[in-house]
């Protein structure tokens, strides 16, 4: 069976829905998830529309992502490593290689490898403020 491409919101939310399904579960993933995140149908509303503003260019996202990683760091006593990054990269990538293909999918997993490397870089840098 072929897989479409990323098209609508609808498939960024089963896309989102279906990863954080595996980071909740995920052993070292998973404790700093469910230990921050409080009210997950409006967290993946929040996620769904952070996508959806990055894959196909609307402007309806308000939010700070640096600061509420910098901030979930901090609250962990700074042990986000570059292992998580990978291990959710890793995770995210698999999530869209099942449900996906096509331009979208491979831009979201572009933009995901990006926003991974800033905002590991960015949480280092605000630990030696």
């Amino acid at each position: 069976m072929s897989k479409s491409d990323i098209k609508t919101r609808d498939d960024i939310y089963r896309l989102v829905s279906q990863f954080y399904t595996k980071v909740r579960k995920d052993e070292v993933l998973g404790p700093f998830f469910n230990g921050t995140i409080k009210d997950w149908d409006a967290h993946l509303e929040h996620l769904t529309t952070f996508w959806e503003s990055s894959l196909f260019l609307k402007t309806r996202f308000y939010g700070n992502p640096l600061e509420a990683h910098v901030k979930v760091d901090a609250e962990h006593n700074h042990s986000i490593t570059e292992l998580h990054f990978g291990l959710w990269l890793n995770l995210w990538h698999q999530t869209i290689d099942e449900l996906f293909e096509g331009d979208y999918a491979e831009n979201a997993k572009r933009r995901a490898r990006k926003m991974g490397t800033f905002l590991y870089l960015k949480i280092f840098e605000a630990r030696n403020k």
